[in-house]
């Protein structure tokens, strides 16, 4: 290790190097699973620490989950009037929140390692917005065949419309959150997968109820 006019005043061993990239990696794995750090070894920690680290962001996602919860019932109605949509809101919400989920990860790696800075953000939101259309045409178009032969052509022009604009958003939030959240001093990985599948999941009913009601003419 050296100072500023290049003069050696200390050494970092390889094993000590080793130990604090580990430890940041043990970091970003757990808040990429909303949780922090147990910060010792697995099993020598109790079953109360384990959990302490754990359950703070489960409650902030039980909490901001509850906007799913409000979305489906102000979409009651449209629910009622068509119960056949709800056999297909645990598939498109799980594909928008991994679509989420798979940008978030490609986003905060490429950070991570110098690749993108918040200069880029308008070339990585756009970039990751196409990648996010031509998933979503894809499935749309896988989606059209089996859906109408098993429920009809009209919702299944819902569903491919649907997963169309669900992973167009997903992808292109995947891309800003963490982003942003470095802009402004936050752990990218916190705001990675849990929290960008649950705002896609509020977001992906929104988008279905009003396709169906467009599509449906309910």
């Amino acid at each position: 290790m050296v100072d500023r006019e290049y003069r050696l005043v200390g050494l970092i061993t390889v094993d000590d190097a080793m130990e604090i990239i580990e430890e940041e990696e043990s970091e970003d794995l757990a808040r990429t699973g909303a949780a922090e750090p147990l910060g010792r070894p697995y099993l020598s920690s109790s079953v109360i620490r384990t959990a302490r680290t754990r359950v703070v962001w489960l409650l902030a996602l039980v909490l901001a989950a509850t906007l799913t919860v409000n979305v489906l019932h102000v979409f009651q109605g449209t629910l009622e009037s068509v119960v056949t949509l709800a056999l297909f809101i645990p598939l498109l919400i799980g594909t928008g929140g991994n679509t989420g989920a798979q940008s978030a990860t490609t986003v905060v790696r490429a950070m991570a390692l110098g690749e993108v800075r918040f200069r880029d953000l308008p070339t990585v939101v756009f970039r990751e917005a196409r990648v996010g259309l031509l998933l979503g045409g894809m499935l749309g178009v896988l989606a059209l065949l089996p859906v109408s032969v098993f429920v009809g052509r009209q919702i299944a022009l819902v569903v491919a419309i649907t997963l169309l604009v669900i992973c167009l958003f997903a992808a292109s939030a995947g891309a800003l959150l963490p982003m942003l959240a470095r802009r402004v001093g936050i752990d990218p990985a916190i705001v990675s997968a849990p929290l960008i599948t649950t705002l896609v999941d509020a977001t992906g009913l929104v988008v279905y109820f009003l396709v169906a009601r467009i599509v449906l003419g309910l």
